[in-house]
């Protein structure tokens, strides 16, 4: 497993956001800007990251996951 395949798993079950994914040999960080994380605490938005990951981490290709997961409104400064 590597970033990019874990990119194109995110891309496909989040759709309309956008995502970059850092890192390797099973050590990631996740940075993902979208509209579905609105409303969620980070609990929740880690907790989606997961479930489309859990298999992956389960069985050892992926290691440790660092997010960084942002609403689009949350990701303009000034």
């Amino acid at each position: 497993m590597n970033a990019e395949s874990i990119k194109g798993l995110l891309d496909a079950s989040l759709p309309g956001c956008e995502i970059e994914v850092e890192g390797g040999d099973g050590n990631y960080l996740v940075i993902a800007v979208g509209d579905i994380f609105e409303g969620l605490n980070a609990v929740k938005r880690q907790q989606t990251i997961y479930q489309i990951l859990n298999e992956h981490i389960a069985n050892g290709a992926i290691h440790a996951v660092n997010m960084r997961l942002m609403t689009g409104t949350e990701n303009t400064g000034p």
